[in-house]
């Protein structure tokens, strides 16, 4: 098994240490088990921070959304 450091916030070290702590288990065990978790999630779609900040005047953007997000732009 290989090593690595992190450096992650105080407040979710200790929230950390007490989950490790209710399941008595190493910190070391709760990292691993939430990096496996999160590398097996589904991944899903980012969208840049900007989308749905403006709006647009359109009142049919929800219904066509798979043609506004998802259409060639070069076509």
């Amino acid at each position: 098994m290989g090593q690595t450091s992190l450096s992650i916030d105080d407040h979710l070290i200790r929230q950390l240490e007490q989950v490790a702590k209710a399941r008595r288990t190493s910190t070391a065990s709760v990292v691993r088990e939430a990096v496996v978790q999160y590398l097996a999630a589904p991944k899903r779609l980012m969208l840049p921070a900007i989308a749905g900040q403006f709006a647009s005047g359109a009142t049919d953007t929800s219904e066509r959304v798979d043609e506004l997000l998802w259409a060639n732009p070069h076509e």
